[in-house]
């Protein structure tokens, strides 16, 4: 009892002596981070997309640079996507499922968490906009196949044959031996993922695809589906991927982004979080591709793969870049 009473007596004793000056210490610690964080000049207006999609940018940063907001910037930019008969990975053009027709998904996010997607439609080229039509005159988040095309028709959007002849004759060429094997970085560059900040700091996304070539009728993947292709909240930052859809579905990649960045790690640290997880789950697997892109509230970007080869663009004050992106696996 007399050791304890001693040991106790000698740690209050201790405590007396150091508390203050370790007090101190803290608060001007406390002190020292807060005014650098509060110093910090966010890097704003900023767009970024996945890939090299460098019309997109052009195209939001132009909407930016004029004072509009990022809603429209994301919209706008990946429209321009959409529209590229050349691109055979959105939009018109896009390649078809194993049964040939062409089949889009997108989603679009606001500052606001509202939030508006398509899946499996037909016959629409721009399904971004179809987005966001379902995000602002509808009840739901979600229209899928007959229904998000009726819907289409009643907003006002045309008819529109997706399937261009070098589409088709590719899956004609397909069709002789059948084998599903996405190549990496060719079909599996299947997505085009985009974020923006305005002049106000308000973030928004948007996220479209004509999904995996040739894959099974009615397959969807991770580009239409909120906090898995795309998230966005606009008291932290966003996120967006690219890549086989089913393996970010299975970690909901965008929104685990997003909340690690909310615990404090930067755009970067986030991504290879990201990438880290999904290919914990996948041990020794290396014939798929996945690549997730961020922003934070301040502007600071980030981006990781697994494959080498992805790379995003990006479009601020700082100038038009596409930038090389670190991967999980080396070359």
């Amino acid at each position: 009892m007399q050791r304890r009473n001693f040991l106790k007596n000698s740690s209050v004793a201790a405590a007396g002596l150091i508390s203050t000056p370790l007090m101190a210490s803290c608060k001007n610690n406390t002190e020292l981070n807060s005014k650098a964080v509060d110093t910090t000049e966010p890097i704003i207006p900023v767009t970024i997309c996945t890939w090299n999609f460098k019309n997109a940018t052009a195209k939001a940063w132009e909407v930016l640079e004029s004072g509009g907001s990022s809603l429209n910037a994301v919209q706008q930019g990946a429209m321009i996507e959409e529209a590229d008969v050349n691109n055979q990975t959105v939009g018109i053009g896009g390649r078809p499922d194993r049964e040939g027709n062409v089949t889009l998904d997108a989603c679009i996010m606001d500052k606001d968490g509202n939030c508006g997607a398509v899946l499996c439609m037909q016959n629409i080229a721009s399904p971004v906009s179809v987005a966001r039509k379902v995000m602002e005159d509808t009840p739901h988040v979600m229209l899928a196949g007959k229904g998000a095309e009726k819907f289409a028709y009643e907003k006002g959007f045309e008819k529109t044959n997706l399937l261009t002849e070098q589409s088709r004759k590719e899956w004609v060429e397909w069709k002789k031996t059948s084998e599903y094997k996405p190549i990496i970085n060719i079909e599996n560059h299947d997505t085009i993922g985009i974020l923006a900040i305005d002049k106000n700091g308000d973030i928004a996304g948007a996220c479209t695809t004509s999904g995996m070539g040739y894959k099974y009728a009615g397959r969807v993947g991770d580009s239409p589906i909120i906090g898995a292709g795309l998230f966005v909240d606009n008291e932290i930052g966003a996120a967006t991927a690219t890549g086989v859809g089913e393996e970010v579905v299975r970690t909901v990649g965008s929104f685990l982004i997003v909340e690690l960045m909310r615990q404090g790690k930067s755009p970067q640290e986030a991504c290879e979080e990201g990438v880290k997880r999904i290919m914990a789950k996948n041990k020794d697997r290396t014939d798929f591709q996945i690549g997730f892109i961020a922003v934070n509230k301040k502007g600071e970007t980030g981006a990781y793969c697994i494959q080498p080869g992805f790379t995003y663009r990006s479009y601020s004050n700082d100038g038009h870049m596409n930038n090389p992106v670190d991967s999980f696996l080396k070359a």
